[in-house]
């Protein structure tokens, strides 16, 4: 008998989120534009978050999974067990081309993280259910 081990964990959806979860299974990285004042934004949210605005009329729109790494931190010591076996990892926020900001873990070695580097999305398959985004730097 094989151990497995700890399970990874996936974030929990509901009604807002679903659209962009369902995007990421088929590797598209998409955002919430207001259709009032046609701003993007991230996190997802029932309205835009810009103070004169608040409309609650948006659409999925695709980004293109480019920008930069804005910032990071090196996480040495995960509060999940999953997470614990992989340690170091760097998280961090990435800057999206499109201007929007974004976090996630960013496959790269903690001795070669830097701000500012370019990067792009890519999509890890957990199981037929999750797709998650990570990011990764763009070969040069």
């Amino acid at each position: 008998m094989t151990e497995e081990g700890p399970k990874r964990p996936v974030p929990q959806a509901n009604a807002l989120t679903e659209p962009f979860w369902e995007a990421t299974k088929e590797e598209r990285l998409t955002v919430q534009r207001c259709t009032a004042c046609d701003r993007l934004f991230w996190y997802p949210r029932e309205f835009c978050p810009l103070p004169h605005c608040f409309s609650s009329d948006y659409e999925w729109v695709d980004v293109s999974g480019k920008g930069r790494l804005h910032t990071f931190t090196i996480i040495a010591q995960a509060a999940d067990p999953w997470f614990q076996e992989r340690v170091p990892y760097i998280f961090g926020v990435i800057q999206l081309d499109e201007g929007l900001r974004m976090m996630g873990n960013v496959d790269i070695p903690v001795e070669e993280a830097a701000c500012d580097i370019p990067v792009e999305v890519y999509f890890e398959k957990i199981d037929d259910d999750w797709t998650l985004p990570q990011w990764r730097p763009i070969a040069s």
